[in-house]
């Protein structure tokens, strides 16, 4: 397949408002792929060349493309930089370098999806010394191939900016209306079908492959592989335990612990370590494996729970907990200064068994059952079934004092649903609710904050489209250590600077607080936060769980306020 064909999709697509619209582009172009071309087409539609559950990252930042840019173009690495600041478009500066390079540059001939792909998922292999140079002659080999308009769409595709509005729901709807025959009535149905699939698989290349060869039937056939990631069942936020009580009676309330995620995968000796990005940690982790290979007692099993940072017998905030996610060495001498205890409470899959649609108490039994405690090291979540409130009450308190975010209240008859806002588990925390957003610009600061970024704009997320949208600026709160850090995180990526102002890439993700949100037109969001405070960087969430703008809407109307 030409990578030209993709690219005459993704212009379209770019030039639509249209969610229906981008579907049925999207379905159209899907329909007429054969086998061999639909897996990779269909993940590439999305901006990436890694399925979801593959957490691998490309590795290659502006300065890096701007590089290879220059090199095809022939143009002086001062122009690219000078024309990326203009038009804060890398992908748009290298389409109009080379419509009118002034040299003819390496490579020649039809540039394929194969040949695209392969090239940019040996970017992040490209390691060590002379890594960065290894990775601009990637880069550079399809730019010298490449058509003006495909140039636009390999830079983007590399820095992981595509700007073609396409997400989830829009490649989801594409999926069911390219290949499964449904009327109105039935569409739904159709559509929860494909999005069950992404949910287990992580990949919406093949679920787009099972849809068009099994159908419906073949879909909701799918099921979890020991060993890679499925999505996880996310908590919605509730104000008052006994708001959730009087809708559902008895609960089961479990401490909220302020811990790092996982999903454990376990086959016979063989352990993997998931977090809620689906980024693989377990070597990270060997006590976590430890742990597992010596306390489940199932020969094959996927299981839920919370990793929980001790440092002399009491929790550490999940930060310091998070130093060892990306920590490649040193790994035991972390593994002794924060070991961890894991505290389990769902089971999704046992010895063959697929446990999804039992209620949770049944689930709860059963991993009970395959669980061999530890105390303090290996153990179930601690845990209390009560439709009394002075109970529930009494539960959040301890929860609280032994150092934890607050509680969760679950139904007790609720399957394991993916995602959030399916009302199965209810989050219950003692400040007002916050958001997870993701920065998309910044101020340097003044002063003594000369050397800082030291204003953040923060943004939601339309998850039709995946368009960020800005919803307030955060500029207090932060001690020196945060600035800092702040700072050294976002330096590298920054996009464009003009003056005191830099847009920055969106991968930062934070948890904010905030006063109140009132209406704005300032932000492109039509609300912003007033106040907004940093809580803490949220490590352990990637730009696709930041909040939507629905949540900040909700969020609004909470208080008491109309429109």
């Amino acid at each position: 397949m030409r990578y030209a064909d993709i690219v005459s999709v993704y212009e379209r697509l770019e030039a639509t408002p249209s969610k229906l619209e981008k579907a049925r582009i999207a379905a159209a172009f899907l329909r007429e792929l054969d086998r061999g071309a639909l897996h990779y087409a269909t993940i590439l539609l999305t901006g990436r060349v890694f399925p979801a559950y593959d957490a691998r990252e490309l590795g290659v930042a502006e300065q890096t493309m701007i590089k290879a840019v220059a090199r095809v173009s022939g143009f002086p690495t001062e122009d690219v930089e000078k024309r990326f600041a203009k038009k804060g478009d890398l992908g748009l500066v290298a389409e109009g370098l080379l419509k009118g390079k002034k040299q003819r540059t390496l490579g020649h001939g039809t540039l394929t999806v194969d040949r695209v792909v392969g090239n940019l998922q040996k970017l992040p292999d490209a390691t060590g010394a002379k890594s960065q140079e290894r990775k601009v002659a990637l880069v550079s080999e399809l730019l010298a191939s490449a058509s003006p308009l495909e140039a636009r769409y390999i830079v983007r595709n590399v820095l992981g900016d595509l700007r073609v509005g396409v997400a989830e729901g829009i490649v989801r709807d594409a999926i069911v209306a390219a290949f499964i025959e449904t009327d109105s009535k039935e569409r739904k149905g159709a559509a929860n079908a494909v999005e069950y699939a992404w949910n287990i698989l992580s990949d919406f290349g093949e679920v787009a492959e099972i849809a068009r060869t099994h159908g419906i039937r073949g879909l909701r056939g799918v099921r979890p592989t020991v060993g890679k990631p499925i999505q996880m069942m996310l908590g919605i936020a509730a104000e008052k335990i006994s708001d959730v009580t009087k809708e559902h009676g008895t609960v089961i309330a479990q401490y909220k612990y302020d811990g790092m995620r996982v999903q454990i995968h376990k086959r016979g000796e063989r352990i993997w370590v998931f977090t809620r990005r689906l980024e693989d940690v377990t070597k990270q982790f060997p006590d976590i494996v430890g742990l597992c290979k010596s306390g489940l007692r199932s020969r094959e099993c996927i299981v839920d729970g919370e990793a929980l940072g001790i440092r002399n017998g009491k929790p550490v905030p999940f930060q310091a907990l998070s130093q060892r996610i990306q920590r490649k060495y040193d790994i035991e001498r972390m593994a002794k200064e924060i070991p961890v205890q894991l505290n389990l409470f769902d089971a999704v899959y046992a010895d063959g068994a697929l446990l999804l649609d039992k209620p949770l108490a049944e689930r709860w039994d059963i991993l009970r059952g395959i669980v061999r405690e530890s105390a303090g090291k290996f153990q179930m979540a601690e845990q209390v079934l009560s439709d009394d409130i002075r109970t529930l009450e009494k539960f959040y308190k301890d929860a609280l004092d032994a150092g934890q975010e607050g509680v969760f209240l679950k139904v007790p008859t609720s399957a394991y649903v993916f995602g959030r806002h399916v009302g199965g588990w209810y989050k219950i925390k003692p400040i007002m609710e916050t958001l997870d957003l993701v920065i998309v610009g910044a101020t340097w600061g003044e002063g003594k904050r000369t050397r800082w970024l030291s204003s953040y704009v923060l943004a939601c997320r339309d998850p039709e489209t995946g368009r960020l949208l800005e919803c307030g600026m955060l500029s207090t709160g932060l001690t020196e250590e945060q600035y800092d850090e702040v700072t050294r995180t976002m330096k590298p990526l920054i996009e464009t600077e003009k003056g005191k102002s830099v847009t920055i890439k969106p991968k930062v993700v934070i948890e904010a607080g905030y006063q109140e949100i009132q209406k704005s037109p300032t932000y492109s969001s039509g609300y912003a936060l007033r106040f907004p405070r940093l809580v803490r960087v949220r490590t352990d969430k990637n730009v696709e769980e930041v909040d939507t703008l629905e949540r900040v809407v909700a969020l609004y109307k909470s208080q008491g306020r109309k429109g």
